[in-house]
């Protein structure tokens, strides 16, 4: 008389570094998407493409209306072209049903994004001076103040709002935080260096009026790139905490699974 085998068999604990068997270790890893069908986000695909568009347009128009080596050395500018690249990749990935980009990656190109438009907004746009990156000094108006608000105001708002609403949350990590700081901290420091450098008098020797060293003296200067790159960092780390807490996306009723009896009974 045999006894018939328990239809659930409770799984092993692995031993970390150690396979359970010679035969387990030389099956490969199945990922997830062999056995739940992927699904195409198309309406996801077709917001990120519009934000792309949008500021591969703001920072085309920019570099049509100024200097092309002055517009591209504005941090406004290069965050714009990392959210245009980086939304491009987003929305193939959503189109063709492919695994999202890393959350480090997106939460890095929000903290660009939304960064830039906070020092537009709260330093340069209430400077007695028009701040303008493409050297006209006359007040912005026309297309000026098209890509100044479509680049300051309308880019950070959509990468926020598809953070927010359209990935899932609680991946990121504390130490990433600080690896996000590399290229502001390299920005800030070229800038103020470049400044330096070049001889008094030159047009746009300092991109921003609060790096300038020859009107403000650099121990200001210096106070301003340190308190910069302080709310830069909380910035980050407030993104962090957020991702922990925020809501996930709305999904879909996931897929029936093909493999298993919907019975109680074991695998057939």
């Amino acid at each position: 008389m045999t006894t018939p085998i328990p239809a659930d068999i409770p799984d092993i604990p692995r031993i970390p570094g150690i396979a359970a068997s010679a035969a387990a270790s030389a099956v490969p890893i199945v990922p997830a998407y062999a056995v739940v069908p992927r699904v195409r986000r198309p309406l996801v695909a077709a917001f990120r493409l519009l934000v792309a568009l949008a500021a591969a347009a703001g920072v085309a128009l920019d570099l049509l209306l100024g200097a092309p080596l002055r517009v591209l050395s504005y941090a406004t500018i290069l965050s714009s072209v990392l959210v245009a690249a980086v939304f491009t990749v987003s929305a193939w990935r959503a189109w063709k049903a492919r695994h999202p980009l890393r959350p480090s990656v997106t939460a890095c190109t929000l903290l660009y994004a939304v960064g830039t438009g906070l020092v537009y907004h709260l330093i340069l746009a209430d400077d007695a001076t028009a701040f303008s990156m493409t050297g006209d000094a006359t007040a912005l108006t026309g297309w000026h103040a098209v890509t100044n608000q479509l680049l300051h105001t309308v880019i950070p708002v959509a990468v926020a709002l598809d953070w927010l609403l359209l990935t899932r949350p609680g991946a990121l990590r504390l130490h990433s935080a600080a690896a996000w700081m590399i290229l502001p901290v390299a920005y800030l420091a070229y800038t103020v260096t470049r400044g330096l450098f070049l001889p008094a008098g030159t047009p746009a020797r300092y991109r921003y009026p609060f790096l300038n060293v020859s009107e403000h003296g650099f121990v200001e200067v210096l106070g301003n790139v340190t308190i910069l790159g302080l709310a830069c960092y909380a910035l980050a780390v407030l993104l962090v905490a957020l991702d922990h807490i925020r809501p996930g996306p709305r999904r879909h009723r996931a897929p029936e699974n093909r493999i298993s009896s919907p019975a109680t009974g074991g695998l057939k």
